[in-house]
């Protein structure tokens, strides 16, 4: 029998990552790519001295509490870590890490494609020309909205929150964010603070969500928030779909207090919101904005690099 700890990967990760763990731990990797679910992550805790899930498994309070005492960490892959119940897995003497640093230029380059794709009538644009609808021109024909010289918005200057930024100063935007405290000058880069939410909202032709899912920031862009918005603002959320009130998002769509909206992730996934599918000012993408062949490398090794410090007996770099 190997003495080797025994690891169980939820998904089919790069296979950079699986050779790296095949080689290294007594892993076993769920090739049918299906979500792990409570029962799924319960009974593999009596069989596994880790796991390697990413968000679509759900460590809830429920399911850490029938944790078998044989997990000793979970190494997501990950950086957002909402589908874990951090208190109660540290409760039961569970270690938790994620991958910060490695996506957040995946990310911020989705979520500028997600910005232009909103502004400049994308998913219209591409309908016309795909089904041949395209017989018309003129100078009032598709007109959308400029980034350059633009105010940006920017909930949340994290890494991502920071990378977005750095890739907007390539659009010479004037760019400001709110974050829960106020950068150094040297990672503001240039960019104005603003204390509340609220301050920020008008002054955002282009509002780019980039907060973690917490109970505070749920429904963050309600019916009233959006009303502070520019008229014929534009909102980006390549965050978490528990951001957005989608209903208040539809409805300043309909009252055109927004333009557009750009989205990578939803309340619900897989699947979206089927609502949005009748909006052509809607551009959407489902939830891959760290889904390049690099980046996946990357979160996968931080995850296996997390796991070999705790192996031996240091701490990993990315506990939470």
């Amino acid at each position: 029998m190997s003495d080797r700890p025994r690891l169980w990967i939820t998904r089919k990760l790069s296979d950079a990552t699986i050779e790296r763990a095949m080689r290294d731990y007594d892993t076993v990797v769920n090739m049918e790519d299906t979500p792990g679910t409570a029962d799924d992550l319960i009974q593999a805790s009596a069989e596994f001295d880790a796991i390697i899930p990413c968000h679509s498994e759900h460590f809830s309070a429920d399911v850490a509490a029938r944790l078998d005492p044989r997990l000793k960490i979970i190494a997501n892959h990950s950086v957002g870590v909402d589908h874990c119940d951090l208190p109660a897995l540290h409760a039961r003497g569970i270690a938790v890490t994620n991958t910060p640093d490695v996506l957040s230029d995946a990310t911020a380059e989705l979520a500028m494609l997600l910005m232009l794709g909103a502004a400049r009538h994308a998913v219209a644009g591409d309908r016309i020309v795909r089904t041949g609808a395209w017989d018309f021109w003129s100078p009032s024909f598709m007109v959308g909205k400029q980034l350059t010289g633009a105010r940006l918005g920017i909930v949340g200057m994290g890494r991502v929150g920071q990378a977005f930024a750095a890739k907007a100063r390539g659009f010479d935007m004037d760019i400001h964010y709110y974050n829960r405290s106020e950068l150094p000058d040297a990672r503001a880069q240039g960019a104005t603070y603003h204390a509340t939410v609220e301050s920020l909202l008008g002054v955002s032709d282009f509002l780019s969500l980039h907060c973690p899912a917490t109970p505070e920031t749920t429904g963050l862009m309600n019916a009233e928030r959006f009303a502070l918005l520019p008229e014929g603002a534009v909102i980006v959320n390549a965050a978490r779909g528990a951001l957005v009130d989608e209903t208040a998002l539809m409805a300043a769509l309909d009252s055109g207090r927004l333009a557009a909206a750009g989205l990578d992730c939803f309340q619900t996934e897989p699947g979206g919101n089927p609502a949005f599918a009748s909006y052509d000012n809607i551009f959407m993408l489902p939830h891959i904005g760290s889904a390049t062949t690099a980046t996946r490398d990357a979160m996968g090794f931080r995850a296996l690099d997390n796991l070999d410090a705790f192996f031996a007996g240091r701490t990993p770099g990315d506990l939470l």
